[in-house]
């Protein structure tokens, strides 16, 4: 299981910070004139007569793609659960493998970047597999199907023009580059724009790679991950373990305090010591006060500019720590949580409540946590956020 098959499209959140809303792009009718309405945009770009031709000549709509997206997964297993199910023994010893492989990499990548190699070496497993799987959608088609869909214009209309600079400069070839449906590329699944900006030709062929070239896809991830925001050799996560009588309603993303004052508060380091007092860290309990719990620093906030899902993403840096060296979190026993049924039940008396939930899709997602975790608080409840068939059975 990895991002192709079970989110792509979530890892797109970088592409909205143009903040261009769906309504003003164009987009529909006929496919046929949208490839040459798009062609005559890029030319009016500056891009050359000749190669858009070229670029667009044997684009195709993709049936395929739409389908993918109509059907994207999402993760609906609890932490738990979902990091047992990608992190196996094979995963931890083909990464430890290409750590060594790739050292040279690694160490520039942490002296250009401050990025640790456990960090790429887990989105690298998690999203091709160590560059095993990389999709096989044609990428141009993908990109421009999903341009002339109306669902999300704003996102893949510029990754079009992206692809096209990368044909130009010749990275991409649009017969034959190929990835995940929503237009991802190589070993650790970048979309055009985030090439053309971030893209580094790590082997010095002159080219950036990404399909091919592992020392391309690394040292492009991470120069992605610190203009996303990544904070140069700080840590990202580490397992804690919390005092008995602690203020579960101090845990979650939206409270953060320094190590110092965690550490006041009686939170340690389960392996061993807290990272630098002065770090803002938040507690993160994914299941609840009786399962594991984990230390957040202010790096864990830029995989959300990576992937919008929690899971994957608590996964993903958890993940990291274990090829660094840290040892298999204690699981704890936490409360039975709910089922997707159960979820939607409780979020639909939430809503009804006057709490924001979004959409009822049956996902613990941030506003259905906040909402319980206010609710827990009203009932006298330990306020952990963890939704359990008592709670619902009391709403």
């Amino acid at each position: 299981m990895n991002k192709l098959v079970a989110i792509a499209g979530l890892v797109l959140a970088g592409a909205l910070a143009g903040g261009v809303q769906a309504q003003d792009v164009p987009c529909g009718g006929s496919f046929a004139q949208f490839k040459r309405d798009l062609a005559a945009e890029a030319i009016a770009k500056g891009h050359s007569a000749t190669a858009t031709e070229r670029f667009f000549d044997g684009i195709q709509q993709s049936g395929a793609v739409l389908k993918a997206d109509q059907r994207q997964g999402i993760f609906q297993d609890p932490f738990i659960t979902f990091s047992r199910k990608l992190i196996s023994q094979s995963r931890l010893d083909k990464g430890r493998q290409m750590g060594q492989k790739y050292a040279h990499v690694f160490e520039q990548i942490e002296r250009d970047y401050g990025i640790s190699p456990g960090v790429l070496l887990a989105f690298w497993a998690f999203e091709t597999d160590y560059g095993s799987f990389q999709g096989d959608f044609n990428t141009a088609n993908a990109l421009v199907t999903l341009a002339h869909d109306c669902r999300r214009p704003e996102i893949f209309r510029p990754q079009v023009f992206a692809a096209l600079s990368l044909y130009e400069q010749g990275d991409f070839d649009p017969d034959n580059t190929t990835g995940a449906w929503a237009g991802e590329i190589g070993m650790v699944q970048m979309l055009p724009k985030d090439i053309l900006e971030n893209g580094v030709d790590g082997d010095g062929d002159g080219h950036v790679t990404l399909k091919t070239s592992a020392p391309d896809a690394l040292l492009s991830g991470a120069k992605m991950l610190s203009h996303l925001g990544w904070r140069p050799g700080e840590p990202w996560l580490q397992e804690v373990v919390l005092p008995a009588d602690f203020d579960w309603s101090k845990t979650g993303t939206q409270t953060s305090l320094t190590v110092a004052e965690w550490e006041q508060l009686g939170v340690k380091a389960r392996q061993g010591v807290l990272d630098d007092g002065r770090l803002p860290s938040s507690i993160i309990i994914p299941q609840g006060r009786k399962g594991p719990a984990f230390l957040a620093y202010p790096n864990f906030n830029v995989y959300f500019e990576w992937n919008q899902s929690f899971t994957y993403v608590l996964t993903a840096a958890y993940f990291g720590t274990r090829l660094e060296g840290a040892s298999v979190y204690d699981a704890g026993r936490p409360e039975a949580g709910l089922d997707g049924a159960q979820m939607k039940a409780l979020q639909t008396k939430l809503q009804g409540m006057g709490y924001d939930v979004g959409r009822i899709d049956g996902i613990l997602g941030a506003g259905t946590r906040a909402a319980v975790r206010d609710v827990q608080i009203k009932l006298g409840l330990p306020a952990d956020s963890w939704p359990t068939p008592a709670l619902l059975s009391k709403l």
